[in-house]
């Protein structure tokens, strides 16, 4: 399986590098249109590589996929968390504490039931 792994690995990374290698262009990307940038008198442009471009976008999308669903999942945190509690309360209050074993003062009347009452829970 490990194997498997591996190899689907090397093909993800060779088509990688394959679109890289394709898509090597500059592209410029401005924050503003033209004409808004005009009007308003400042912009930011930046001149990268196509494929660069394309993996930030895609590696900013995973990373915000990511921080969307760890907010939106915490409500089931926290509701697990108060479960967890409530249920190590509730197994702490059904486990009593053992009887003191000084209850068996009186003397057994045979060695097999001094035997017996010693395996007793």
């Amino acid at each position: 399986m490990k194997y498997l792994r591996y190899a689907l690995l090397a093909v993800v990374l060779v088509l990688c590098v394959t679109v890289a290698l394709a898509n090597r262009e500059p592209v410029t990307l401005a924050l503003w249109p033209d004409t808004v940038t005009a009007f308003l008198g400042f912009g930011y442009a930046v001149t990268l590589p196509l494929f660069a471009i394309v993996g930030l976008a895609a590696g900013l999308g995973l990373l915000l996929g990511l921080v969307w669903e760890w907010l939106r999942e915490r409500g089931q945190r926290v509701e697990a968390k108060k479960n967890r509690r409530e249920l190590d309360r509730l197994r702490a209050d059904t486990n009593p504490a053992p009887a003191p074993a000084a209850a068996n003062t009186a003397a057994p009347r045979d060695r097999v039931l001094a035997i017996l009452d010693d395996k007793e829970p």
